[in-house]
């Protein structure tokens, strides 16, 4: 709806019949909007639904072939893969410490176990590491 040149011109009563007019046409446009926006919804749900990706009997039974055929090959490989050593990943294993080496125990301990709360403390993991205590360039018969 155009709105008329002259909006200074008209009286009150014009004016209100005029904001009358264009507020009905704006809803109307708004519920036209919700209906269309209702209906392209209902559109794709019916188009791109779960409904429309079912397989058909053939197509399902090519796809079970494949499947079974797939499944095979990677048990073949995963046997394969399982019959190697595990130095195969490049990851080197590090041996333990002899135990007849002297070892020092340094443990890390909070200053207080009593949370702020009130509640008490609880350990929840540890870390554990070994050093040798080495300094190059020293033998032993030096010492």
């Amino acid at each position: 709806m155009a709105l008329p040149t002259n909006l200074h011109e008209l009286d009150a009563d014009a004016l209100r019949q005029l904001l009358i007019a264009q507020n009905r046409e704006l809803i109307w446009r708004q519920s036209k909007i919700d209906q269309l926006t209702h209906e392209l919804a209902l559109h794709k749900r019916w188009r791109f639904g779960v409904k429309t990706e079912r397989l058909s009997a053939e197509q399902a039974q090519l796809f079970e072939e494949t499947v079974e055929a797939d499944l095979a090959a990677m048990t073949e490989e995963l046997e394969q893969l399982s019959g190697k050593p595990a130095s195969a990943k490049g990851q080197a294993k590090r041996k333990p410490l002899p135990p007849e080496l002297p070892r020092t125990e340094i443990h890390h301990e909070p200053d207080s176990t009593t949370c702020a709360c009130g509640c008490q403390m609880k350990r929840i993991g540890e870390d554990v590491a070994e050093k040798l205590d080495y300094t190059p360039g020293m033998s032993p018969s030096c010492i």
